[in-house]
């Protein structure tokens, strides 16, 4: 008898406590993991967005009366708040970080950092169930043994690195080559379910290089090895490619957007429209080059345009949230995300990203590619 379920099934985030990529450090006085943290952070934070997850030891504290933001320019911003820990406001809240790095003293984490004290042993073991994926030793003493409690739950602790703790310099690079080992793959994403309203046919089918041009952006990015996916609307037939149907049904490009993070909100997505025809392999590979994770996308901006134009962009799965929030206000305008994010921007001489969109262009811009040929 077929199980009964009243929520539908959807894919879910990786997640830890925290956020997708989180580690634990464990092991000795928070003043020094802290003090570590910002060390750690003060050498990669040019690469990797950091938060630091930590708990107070205030004895007295009360959550207070009322909320409060202070802002300066320099966007440091000072929150003091009425919040409780919950993993699931947790996961929105840490969504835009790349790293959590966590006080494991009083949290778990989904990767940890055990740093040896002699003197904080019987920390350890009390929280040893907790050490399920320790990814290396830092030792605070010269010639320190692992811990009898770790050599019991990692018969193979030999084979993990240890690390002076005053060696941030191999500390730091380690925790990188994490960070990198997590970055999310990339999908492509094509997309043709507009309407073609100013068109009059449908502009995916147009043909500038020989073949429909939705089967052109969808081989220029499979041939960089990008597993290519078609957002179409319900009921619309597309033959011979992967597709995702839009759940966000009249929102557009946006709707597209949020439907693939929807189907996988592990990874990433290279957004083409088909409209876009002097995009080229060049173009795409300038794109994948300057690609940074760190930020909420990688997007391309003609020379003397104004803004960025989100439909040749590299949208990260830590804007699926942003998306969602925008979505709340009553936006469906992804450029409008781009302006307000944290956007890694390409330049390119404007006529590579022209767009087209009535009759009249398209038999302007097929003339002026033939002559290019």
């Amino acid at each position: 008898m077929k199980k009964h379920s009243k929520h539908a099934k959807l894919t879910l985030r990786k997640n830890g406590e925290f956020a997708p990529n989180e580690i634990a450090l464990v092991g000795v006085k928070c003043s020094v993991i802290s003090d570590l943290v910002a060390e750690i952070s003060k050498a990669i934070s040019d690469k990797v967005k950091i938060a630091y997850a930590d708990a107070s030891h205030g004895k007295d504290n009360t959550a207070p009366v009322f909320d409060t933001f202070t802002y300066h320019s320099s966007g440091d911003t000072i929150i003091s708040s009425d919040i409780k820990k919950n993993k699931f406001n947790e996961r929105v809240r840490f969504s835009n970080y790349d790293l959590v790095l966590v006080n494991g003293n009083h949290f778990p984490a989904q990767k940890q950092i055990v740093i040896l004290d002699p003197e904080k042993e019987k920390s350890i073991e009390k929280r040893i169930e907790q050490l399920d994926a320790v990814q290396f030793f830092v030792s605070t003493q010269k010639e320190l043994e692992i811990f009898d409690s770790l050599k019991t739950k990692y018969p193979e602790y030999a084979s993990l690195p240890m690390y002076a703790i005053e060696d941030v310099d191999a500390i730091t690079k380690h925790v990188l080559s994490i960070v990198a080992s997590e970055t999310p793959s990339l999908n492509g994403l094509v997309l043709v379910g507009g309407k073609s309203t100013r068109m009059g046919t449908d502009k995916a089918q147009l043909t500038y290089h020989g073949m429909p041009q939705s089967d052109f952006a969808v081989n220029l990015l499979e041939e960089k090895g990008l597993q290519t996916f078609v957002s179409v609307r319900a009921h619309q037939k597309i033959e011979g490619h992967k597709t995702i149907t839009d759940a966000f049904v009249g929102l557009g490009p946006f709707g597209a957007i949020c439907s693939a993070f929807m189907k996988n909100p592990n990874e990433a997505y290279l957004v083409l429209a088909t409209d876009l025809p002097y995009v080229s392999d060049e173009v795409i590979d300038l794109l994948l080059r300057n690609r940074n994770p760190k930020r909420v996308a990688t997007a391309i901006k003609g020379k003397s345009a104004k803004f960025m134009e989100p439909l040749i962009t590299i949208w990260e799965p830590k804007a699926y949230p942003i998306l969602l929030s925008y979505l709340t206000q009553g936006y469906s305008c992804p450029r409008k995300i781009l302006i307000n994010s944290d956007v890694e921007i390409i330049e390119v001489e404007d006529a590579l990203i022209r767009n087209v969109n009535t009759p009249e262009e398209f038999e302007t811009v097929k003339e002026e590619l033939n002559t290019l040929k």
